[in-house]
């Protein structure tokens, strides 16, 4: 036996089984107690004759052992892969093909070994971090295999999720700067994280025509996320294909030598994304009604009108129904704008969801993810997205009676078919439980934090394959930004912490708001009233100032970028002047 193994030998193999073994762990140690710590979590190296296996250690226990036995505790391992090839360059690979025998020497892994493990393999690695057990040792994670397979961030609150978030998405736009990401910011506490890399998107600056919306999201935002009445959807899918042909007969009648046609034989479905006024939709309705001489027929129809006339005039609607008796075809405008093509130096989008109406939210990330996924569809690809939904649970839930189906279907479709378009999913979630099976079963890339829930730690063993499932008795006693990640994207199911963010890059709820009250704040009336107009701004249209870039056009060529409009909420982080902001209304 060489000198190296004397200095390090831990123990030896007593019994192999399947992926596991056991190994008899020696009392005769020459390493310092410091050294000698093999407990659960660690690594080991268990030298064969071909190649070194690299194991974990699941458990360590010293009882039904005799005095007699030269073995003081014996240790069950799980077999993770295996590092062979000339010592010069050594290879790591998962999977075993040799397995140890009997008496085989165990030693704690080395840091030699450790490196050979997690070495980058290629250009495509970001650095997130250090592993846990050799702080000296980087953890880096396979861009390519994290992206094309999907990942998803899980972690209670509190526990540095968002902060890890930021992180990620950072280092990925540095090894991928022309990659597209598009993120869904339910707090608003992304906004400062990406710089001028990102394009800040809110109510007072987004335009999302209403035509863009399908059938079920149209109804969804009439009817304030209740259920439809059915004689009123029959009216509406009645018209809507009526109005989407009378605007194109309008668009086309001005061309020479076109001849006018009927507008139902003109083949638009309620679902085809193409303009249509509410000028338009709205006479088709009146010229129903006044066709009907039943009056409690009629009633159905004054309903409709009433709920089309109530939505169109809340100001808070403005980002969908502003123009709409306008028309104009800015599909092409629209989709350039919100998914950065070009990208114009910013990459990424990031919609911020806290200022939209609470009944429209699930709407609008319906209509997004929808057309985030029919666009890769109709470009074959061409150019990848990764779309990262925080608060998953809330889009999609695994109870069928919670949320809105269309953007469960939207989020579904992209976890099940986007990587072949270039669709990529990141999805972020406190309650995994709580969100649909299948759609995290297809993250095949997992970072999970802390997590105290019984129920979100179970569906995190049902995610996992059985070699990494003895980690996850660490999750509920993880310390903050320590991090188990599983997968593709990880060399070995890996327990490491994640790099410090730098302050500027920190989401707004890390950079917490402090419980003692600022002394200089001079809380008064004023302060107050000018919470209360800033507030009362939200919902009301005054003053808002139209975009200038974005004015909507018949049949438009795409026009240059929109003028990004300052951001609404306060998810700048915490600026020391933030209350003399209030002395002025925000519009």
């Amino acid at each position: 036996m060489d000198h190296l193994t004397k200095a390090t030998l831990f123990g030896r193999i007593i019994s192999v089984r399947g992926s596991l073994a056991r190994v008899g762990v020696l009392a005769v140690n020459p390493m310092t107690p410091a050294e000698m710590r093999g407990t659960v979590g660690r690594f080991v190296s268990i030298r064969c004759a071909a190649s070194t296996i690299i194991a974990m250690i699941t458990e360590v226990s010293s009882e039904n052992l005799n005095a007699s036995d030269v073995h003081v505790a014996s240790a069950s391992v799980d077999l993770l892969g295996e590092i062979s090839g000339p010592p010069d360059r050594p290879k790591f690979q998962r999977g075993v093909t040799t397995y140890p025998t009997i008496g085989d020497a165990v030693e704690l892994i080395s840091n030699t070994d450790l490196r050979t493990v997690y070495a980058p393999s290629g250009a495509d690695q970001i650095n997130v971090g250090t592993l846990q057990q050799d702080r000296s040792v980087t953890a880096y994670v396979d861009v390519e295999e994290m992206l094309s397979k999907h990942f998803a961030v899980l972690g209670s609150t509190g526990v540095g999720k968002s902060s890890g978030v930021s992180l990620l998405l950072n280092e990925i736009l540095l090894v991928r700067p022309n990659l597209r990401m598009f993120l869904l910011d339910v707090h608003n506490e992304y906004g400062r994280c990406f710089g001028d890399r990102a394009l800040v998107l809110n109510p007072r600056n987004l335009k999302l025509p209403f035509w863009l919306f399908n059938f079920e999201e149209i109804v969804d935002v009439l009817f304030a996320g209740r259920p439809g009445v059915p004689e009123e959807l029959e009216i509406l899918a009645e018209v809507i294909p009526i109005a989407k042909g009378v605007y194109t007969q309008y668009q086309n009648s001005d061309r020479i030598g076109l001849k006018r046609i009927d507008p139902k034989t003109i083949g638009y479905t309620v679902d085809t994304p193409v303009p249509y006024r509410l000028v338009d939709m709205i006479s088709l309705i009146d010229e129903r009604m006044g066709k009907l001489e039943n009056r409690s027929s009629r009633i159905q129809y004054h309903k409709l009108l009433s709920r089309i006339d109530a939505v169109k005039n809340d100001p808070r609607y403005a980002f969908m129904f502003d123009n709409a008796n306008v028309g104009g075809d800015t599909m092409a405008e629209v989709i350039s704008h919100l998914f950065r093509l070009p990208a114009n130096g910013k990459p990424m989008t990031i919609m911020q969801l806290a200022g939209f109406p609470a009944e429209v939210v699930d709407s609008v990330v319906s209509v997004l993810c929808r057309m985030a996924f029919d666009f890769g569809l109709w470009s074959d690809g061409a150019s990848p997205l990764l779309f990262v939904c925080e608060e998953a649970h809330r889009y999609a839930a695994a109870d069928r009676n919670i949320g809105f189906g269309p953007t469960r279907k939207a989020v579904s479709r992209i976890a099940k078919e986007g990587r072949k378009y270039g669709v990529y999913l990141g999805l972020v979630t406190q309650r995994p439980a709580e969100l649909d099976a299948t759609i995290i079963s297809q993250c095949n890339t997992l970072f999970a934090m802390r997590l105290a829930n019984d129920r979100d730690q179970a569906l995190l063993r049902s995610a996992v394959s059985d070699a990494a499932a003895n980690l996850l008795s660490f999750v509920p006693s993880l310390g903050t930004r320590e991090v188990l990640a599983f997968g593709e994207g990880v060399a070995l199911p890996t327990r490491l912490r994640f790099k410090e963010v730098p302050a500027h890059q920190l989401p707004r709820s890390e950079a917490t708001i402090s419980t003692v009250p600022s002394a200089a704040a001079g809380f008064d009336m004023n302060f107050v009233g000018a919470v209360l107009e800033r507030w009362r701004g939200a919902t009301s249209s005054r003053d808002v100032p139209n975009d200038p870039g974005f004015i909507e056009r018949p049949m438009a060529p795409p026009q240059p970028r929109m003028v990004d409009a300052p951001m609404l909420q306060p998810s700048l982080g915490l600026d020391p002047d933030r209350f003399s902001l209030l002395k002025k209304p925000l519009r």
